[in-house]
């Protein structure tokens, strides 16, 4: 008969206390897998396709998959047309909120800021409710791609129909189309 090291439960205990706390989950550090989920509080909106948020590990900078919205705050850029209205529709979708980060194959980017598609509690996408009200164009970035058929869907309803920066901004301003850039 082979008998087994019996740990006492008060240890167990201590061991699955000490993981959870320092944030221990097996060593998936910055990978994603595609689809995971994050749920976190929005703490502040920095513009129409940044947010910081509060994580269990403190707070991270996300930034949006799949859309680009006009620069409001970028340094040594002028705040381009519907930069402080992308910005606003944003903080008025998800400041304060819990909303949902939902990661694709590339987990942050060059800037160390984490890449996902948000969505709040209540289901709204933020990612493609900002680009259906012509606050975003679409930016295609691979790998991060796995909605960019759908985005692009949206853009066209958006600008066919005028809706946001597509009926307000000059052509020179924002409504050149969607982006499609690949990582090296």
């Amino acid at each position: 008969m082979v008998r087994t090291p019996r740990i006492a439960p008060p240890l167990v205990t201590l061991i699955a206390l000490t993981a959870a706390l320092s944030g221990c989950s097996g060593g998936a550090d910055d990978r994603a897998s595609v689809g995971s989920d994050q749920l976190v509080r929005v703490q502040r909106v920095v513009d129409g396709d940044t947010i910081v948020v509060r994580t269990a590990n403190g707070t991270d900078r996300v930034r949006y998959i799949g859309v680009d919205t006009p620069e409001s705050v970028k340094p040594n850029t002028p705040v381009q047309c519907w930069g402080k209205k992308a910005s606003a529709l944003n903080r008025s979708m998800v400041e304060g909120r819990r909303v949902n980060l939902k990661y694709d194959r590339e987990r942050r980017d060059r800037y160390g800021r984490l890449l996902a598609y948000v969505s709040r509690e209540d289901g709204l996408d933020v990612n493609a409710a900002l680009i259906s009200a012509g606050a975003a164009k679409t930016l295609e970035i691979s790998p991060n791609t796995s909605r960019a058929a759908r985005f692009r869907g949206l853009e066209r309803k958006a600008r066919s129909e005028r809706r946001g920066m597509w009926g307000e901004c000059p052509a020179s301003q924002g409504s050149g189309g969607s982006l499609v850039l690949f990582s090296g």
